[in-house]
């Protein structure tokens, strides 16, 4: 039996820890029967052939720049049927500055709204509230979702842009609060998947840290989801 073909593509801000992050999945894809190529810059995208031979890109790159060519090349191995699928800023953060990035992946972040600005020290937990992530209908009954209960986290909360060709398995919602500009909640999506020609997207926005990571149900769908978005058959 060919063993599936998982591309794992990382760098960009550090303060993701990158290498650390898909150091704690690439054990699951090895054991899962995948044969894992780690790239540290998006150059392997413009390889068409290399692409072609893929059947799931992993991707951890928060913000950087991607090149037309590294652009087009990704775009086009996804609507061939390769898999793509990320966390956080690693896939919902990346390539800021390409719109056909964005109209790939179909949400991009904006924003983690703060603590009280009277509680803020100057770190990262400035940006770390407790949160809930709430599965949809379609969660619940979803191969990467299906029996994961709603889950709360103290961590970033994702405000994401996005368009409603995307497949909302779980959301969070931004309460409003005295210091906000907005005048009543807003729920943005938290997980979600994507059709894109023949390829499949998953998108998990938790996972700033490693701890986040590492929680049971934030691990459990970055894991399914690998396996979810992963070429099928009849896109081979």
């Amino acid at each position: 039996m060919t063993r599936r073909k998982a591309l794992v593509v990382r760098g960009g801000w550090e303060g993701h820890r990158p290498v650390e992050a898909t150091a704690l999945f690439i054990p699951f894809l090895e054991r899962n029967g995948y044969a894992v190529r780690v790239e540290e810059s998006t150059e392997i995208y413009a390889d068409a052939a290399e692409l072609a031979d893929t059947d799931l890109i992993v991707q951890c790159m928060t913000m950087s720049q991607i090149t037309a060519e590294q652009m087009a090349g990704l775009a086009a191995a996804v609507v061939a049927g390769t898999g793509f699928t990320g966390w956080h800023g690693g896939i919902a953060d990346s390539f800021r500055a390409s719109s056909d990035y964005l109209h790939l992946v179909g949400g991009q972040f904006a924003t983690h709204p703060g603590v009280e600005p009277c509680d803020r020290v100057g770190g990262e937990a400035d940006n770390f509230l407790p949160h809930t992530i709430s599965m949809t209908d379609l969660g619940r009954e979803h191969p990467i979702t299906a029996g994961i209960d709603d889950f709360d986290l103290v961590t970033e909360q994702y405000w994401v842009l996005h368009d409603d060709l995307i497949d909302v398995l779980a959301t969070t919602t931004h309460p409003t609060r005295a210091w906000h500009p907005w005048h009543r909640p807003v729920t943005s999506p938290a997980i979600w998947t994507r059709h894109w020609g023949a390829g499949r997207i998953v998108v998990t926005t938790p996972g700033h840290s490693l701890d986040v990571l590492e929680h049971p149900s934030v691990r459990t769908v970055i894991e399914r989801g690998m396996v979810w978005a992963t070429r099928t058959a009849s896109a081979s």
